[in-house]
This record gives structure tokens, C-alpha cells and sequence, in this order.
């Protein structure tokens, strides 16, 4: 108990200071508009993927297994896990502004990809209920690269230097790989792709909000339970 108090007043004194700077707020705001706006581009992104989709192709690891029903992990484990990810945040503000600019650069480089080849599903696959909450953000021809696989791995990077966080990250990653490989939601190619493409996309976002990524290691670390 002492530790959650102790942590949640770290937390507090983090969100006043950080919130008090200009600087801050503003890249919060640009960061939220940079990612909203690249929801949007992926919106349109899979939609065209969607309405362009041509054939399957064979696949060594789908070819030999069958199909399993995966629509809770893959619903309700992402919902589950990018929750996680948001409270995280909320503890440790400063990660904030880094981690939005970067999920944002993720969705822009996917969207890019998924309009360039118009691979349909495979043939069999578990077939996921519309109207759920990633209606927004997957559409069924948008399969290059895995963004259930790529999105937990980018967050196991921005937050390596929490090592229970980071753990929780890249079993996330892939356990998700597994989940679409084994209700075919995925090519094979999907899932391997995503974590040397994402880590690029790490690598990229380092570089260009260089002021983000410092301000990770200008204050100090809160000791997340």
C-alpha cells in the first residue's frame, strides 16, 4: 500500500509540473492532432484496401494449421491491452507526447503500406462480428503489416526502461502474432514484417521528435507496481 501511495504521489507531482510548461501542453495538443489525423488517413486507407482487395495466396504456416476462433483476444485483448497502455500514461505523463507522435507515425507508415498490395484474406479465417470497437481501425483487406502485432511491440520500445511494463509489451506482441496466425487473420509475412518495420518506425520517431524523446529521460522515472 505504501508503494501505490508512494506512486501515485509521483505521479501527481509529475502531472503538476509537466502540465505548468508550455512547451508540454502544446506537444501534447500537436501530438493528439497528428494522431487523430492519422486515424483518419488509415480509416480511408483500409477502406480502399478493403474495396480493392484481389486474392488469397498460399502461406506455409496457414496452409498447415487450422482455423481457431480468436474473437475474444483479438477484440477484447487489444481493447484490454491499449487500456493498459493509457493508464500507463496517465502515471508517467511525460511518455505522453512521444508515445502519441509515434503511434501516429505507425498509422501513417501502415496506411501507406496497406494501399500498395490488395491481398484478400485467406480463404479460411475466423470471421470477426462487425460493429465492435476496432470497426474503426481494421477492415479486412488492410493486412500488411499486423498493427496488433507492430503496436505492442513500438510500445515495448518506448517504454524499455520499465522492465515489468516492457515484459507486458512484447508478450502482448506476440501473443497477438499467434492470435492472428491461428484465426488466419494474417499472412505469415504480417506478423514477422511488423517487428523489424516497427522498429524502423521507432528508430524514425527518435529522430524526428528528438525534444519528445528527451524530455523521456529529463525527469525522473516513476516506479510503476
Amino acid at each position: 500500500m505504501e508503494k501505490v501511495k508512494a506512486t501515485a504521489r509521483r505521479s501527481y507531482e509529475s502531472h503538476k509540473n509537466l502540465w505548468k510548461e508550455r512547451g508540454f501542453v502544446m506537444s501534447v495538443i500537436i501530438g493528439v492532432v497528428f494522431l487523430l489525423i492519422a486515424f483518419v488517413i488509415n480509416y480511408f486507407a483500409g477502406s480502399f484496401a478493403q474495396s480493392s482487395v484481389s486474392n488469397p495466396v498460399t502461406d506455409i504456416i496457414l496452409d498447415h494449421t487450422r482455423v481457431y476462433d480468436v474473437t475474444f483476444i483479438f477484440i477484447k485483448g487489444a481493447v484490454l491491452f491499449w487500456v493498459a497502455v493509457i493508464l500507463f500514461m496517465i502515471v508517467e505523463p511525460k511518455r505522453i507526447p512521444f508515445a502519441f507522435k509515434s503511434l501516429a507515425l505507425f498509422t501513417l507508415i501502415r496506411s501507406g503500406f496497406i494501399v500498395m498490395t490488395h491481398l484478400a484474406p485467406f480463404p479460411t479465417h475466423t470471421l470477426i462480428p462487425s460493429e465492435n470497437l476496432l470497426d474503426m481501425f481494421t477492415f479486412g483487406g488492410d493486412l500488411f503489416f499486423s498493427a496488433h502485432t507492430g503496436g505492442p511491440f513500438l510500445m515495448a520500445l518506448i517504454f524499455w526502461d520499465h522492465k515489468y511494463f516492457r515484459y507486458i509489451c512484447l508478450i502482448s506482441s506476440v501473443v497477438f502474432g499467434v492470435v492472428v496466425l491461428l484465426g488466419h487473420l494474417h499472412y505469415s509475412i504480417d506478423v514477422f514484417a511488423a517487428f523489424f518495420i516497427t522498429y524502423s518506425i521507432y528508430h524514425m520517431a527518435r529522430y524526428f521528435f528528438k525534444k519528445d524523446f528527451a524530455l523521456l529521460t529529463t525527469h525522473a522515472n516513476t516506479e510503476i507496481i
